[in-house]
């Protein structure tokens, strides 16, 4: 048994050699500036030696990102394809966000890394431009920037993964003034994917909406039909109140128009139900149909929640 620790460091010119045949046969949106670092090797015994794999299909989050094969296990300690796939599946509905233009590039980096001699992480400002870019969003989700994401632990410099477009001066590009939530994003496949990342769907009509603080609070109408629940209770699905995280100011179409019927998913953070998405429920949009009907065979990947 090896571990990424074991792996040797390149020397002279087979570290340039290197980096530029797999800069020509790779992905162009990569570049990979040098780098020589024992820090960031965890150490960690592997039940097995690092191997190349094909990217599957259903690893959604990174099956497009520019090249074929990944290292498993991988720089999150990832052992098993299925482990992958679980801890991945939660970070969809964020790509489809566009945070930041490098979102996917970071992720991919150290869930589904580039089948090299050895392991190659995302430079520190790299993820720190994604955090910033993306951390608002998450948290009007209720989701904190996760610890095994910690931009501290990345390599500041030499070689490492960035994006053309990446350095240490560029700044987040921020995000929508409407609220995350209330994208009116109708494509099928980005819909399905969001509602796979939220504990429940429901078919409803919105009663009322309040401020609260620096919350609006969603108080709906009582007929409501359960597309998806988890561990939404029936006693709680009576009396459930949404709450739209940091969206007293923002603006969200939806929750003007109280006499529309919507598709509204959510999920439980402590002791609130926050709103995760919100959509018309619009049968005259072909992709709103098209979303119902796949609705009825789509399977959600099943995925541990890594943010909490």
């Amino acid at each position: 048994m090896k571990c990424f620790a074991a792996l040797s460091l390149w020397r002279g010119i087979a570290v340039v050699l290197a980096i530029v045949m797999f800069s020509v046969s790779s992905a162009s949106e990569y570049e990979y500036l040098s780098w020589k670092s024992d820090l960031y090797n965890s150490g960690r015994i592997y039940d097995k030696p690092p191997e190349c794999v094909d990217i599957p299909e259903d690893l959604k989050l990174c099956h497009n990102v520019g090249y074929d094969q990944m290292l498993l296990p991988n720089l999150l300690e990832h052992e098993t394809m299925s482990e992958v796939k679980q801890q991945a599946g939660s970070w969809v509905p964020l790509v489809h966000k566009n945070c930041h233009p490098s979102t996917q590039v970071f992720l991919c980096s150290l869930f589904a890394p580039v089948c090299m001699e050895r392991p190659i992480y995302p430079c520190r400002w790299l993820c720190e431009n994604v955090r910033d870019a993306c951390t608002p969003i998450m948290e009007s989700f209720g989701f904190p920037w996760p610890e095994m994401l910690t931009c501290d632990k990345f390599p500041l410099g030499d070689v490492c993964i960035s994006t053309p477009n990446a350095t240490e001066a560029s700044k987040p590009l921020g995000f929508s003034p409407v609220c995350p939530p209330c994208d009116d994003e109708m494509k099928a496949d980005a819909i399905l994917d969001h509602l796979c990342a939220s504990e429940f769907a429901i078919k409803t009509k919105i009663k009322e909406v309040k401020r609260e603080q620096m919350d609006r609070k969603v108080i709906l109408q009582k007929r409501k039909k359960v597309l998806k629940r988890t561990t939404l209770k029936n006693k709680d699905l009576k009396k459930l109140v949404l709450y739209l995280k940091n969206g007293a100011d923002c603006p969200c179409q939806q929750l003007d128009n109280l006499g529309s019927t919507y598709l509204i998913m959510g999920r439980k953070v402590d002791k609130q139900y926050l709103l995760t998405g919100i959509h018309k429920w619009d049968k005259s949009s072909k992709e709103f149909k098209k979303t119902m009907k796949k609705l009825k065979t789509h399977k959600c990947p099943a995925f541990e929640n890594v943010f909490k």
